[in-house]
């Protein structure tokens, strides 16, 4: 037992690999946001504004690998971790540039771009923070003071810059305010504010465990700091839960309703064509869109007792019965079913045929290039 508590311990020792003067000077020196910094930062919130734009992932993380927005947070985690009240205040007010140059270029950008928004539900993801926001930051954060700590520096604050993404928070508050849209601008701030403040705090929390030199020496600022971060972290934490709460229940709802509908096709005479998930109010609801047959009272007892055995109250199920009629002739839904099923088939054999394309005129070229490779080999002979 004692050579293993041994190893591990030889294992997990950090202080051959830790510089912690190195690691504070390299923290300090990139908290000013001004000269190249602050163009930087322009270019990257105008790319990740693009990004969200047009939906595209890749542009999104470039920008947000090329972004300097983590210096003041970093640094004010290193503040209140060694207790240096005018690194706090540098760290704030090159916070609050930060913020105020990144949300008025996104603005800017979204109030004159030609370009239509297509795809909102990218924005909107960046306006339901949840406590799983509040662990991607916090770990996040560990490992990127871990990485500014240690002597021979890899790629992890790079990785980090992508895991808690700091800058589509602020390209959505810039697209809130263009759209005059307050659910927007404050989603996101919510979600930006967590993400800041769960860095700060990890820095904070490996200052501390790494032992940095305390710039303080009297007890009352000692004893300050941890005290204020205890008070904003309940503050940050409980809307977060709540928020993510929500979230386990519109993904548990939705993975029920599918099921539902899957295992529930036809009823009868009566066939499911179409459905809709609403997660927008404060239940959430299932629509219901019936074609053949009407349902009677008592076939819909029936459908609404099993859609009780998936988790799917009475209440959160809608009925649409326009396409359905009172009575129809079995002959006539058998072909309105053999149309419908045959339309998903010559959709799929359509997508085959265009895969079968592709696939042929890859062959072709992987041909080509190794013909041209041995033609190649011939010459050098």
């Amino acid at each position: 037992m004692n050579k293993i508590t041994r190893y591990l311990r030889h294992i997990v020792y950090l202080e051959d690999a830790v510089d912690r003067a190195a690691a504070s000077a390299s923290i300090k020196k990139n908290i000013a946001f001004r000269g190249p910094n602050v163009i930087i930062l322009a270019c990257a919130i105008l790319i990740a504004s693009v990004g969200l734009n047009v939906n595209s992932i890749p542009v999104i993380i470039g920008a947000m690998l090329i972004s300097p927005v983590m210096g003041p947070i970093v640094g004010f985690g290193l503040g209140l971790g060694t207790n240096d009240t005018e690194l706090l205040k540098n760290a704030a007010k090159n916070f609050a540039i930060m913020v105020a140059i990144s949300i008025i270029v996104a603005s800017v950008y979204f109030v004159v771009t030609p370009l239509r928004l297509s795809n909102p539900t990218e924005l909107l993801a960046r306006t339901r923070p949840t406590i799983y926001d509040v662990l991607i930051a916090l770990f996040g954060g560990v490992a990127g003071m871990m990485e500014f700590s240690r002597k021979e520096r890899g790629t992890v604050i790079s990785g980090v810059a992508i895991a808690t993404a700091l800058m589509p928070p602020l390209c959505t508050i810039g697209f809130g305010i263009a759209s005059l849209n307050p659910s927007y601008i404050f989603g996101a701030a919510y979600l930006f504010l967590i993400n800041s403040f769960f860095i700060a705090l990890s820095t904070f929390l490996v200052v501390k465990f790494l032992g940095f030199e305390s710039v303080a020496t009297d007890d009352f600022h000692r004893k300050r700091n941890p005290r204020v971060v205890a008070v904003v972290l309940v503050l940050m934490l409980v809307p977060s839960i709540i928020s993510a709460i929500g979230t386990i229940r519109d993904n548990n709802f939705t993975t029920s309703a599918e099921r539902f509908i899957q295992n529930n096709k036809t009823i009868g005479a009566t066939y499911i064509f179409d459905h809709d998930i609403n997660l927008s109010g404060r239940t959430p609801t299932l629509d219901i869109y019936l074609a053949g047959e009407a349902l009677d009272y008592t076939a819909k007892q029936v459908l609404l007792k099993n859609a009780l055995s998936y988790g799917l109250h009475s209440d959160q199920i809608i009925f649409h019965e326009e396409a359905a009629v009172q009575t129809i002739n079995k002959n006539e839904l058998i072909r309105d079913l053999n149309e419908h099923y045959l339309k998903t088939i010559q959709d799929l054999n359509q997508t085959i045929t265009e895969l079968q394309v592709e696939l042929a005129r890859y062959k072709g070229a992987e041909k080509a290039a190794e013909k041209a490779a041995a033609d190649s080999a011939k010459t050098k002979q």
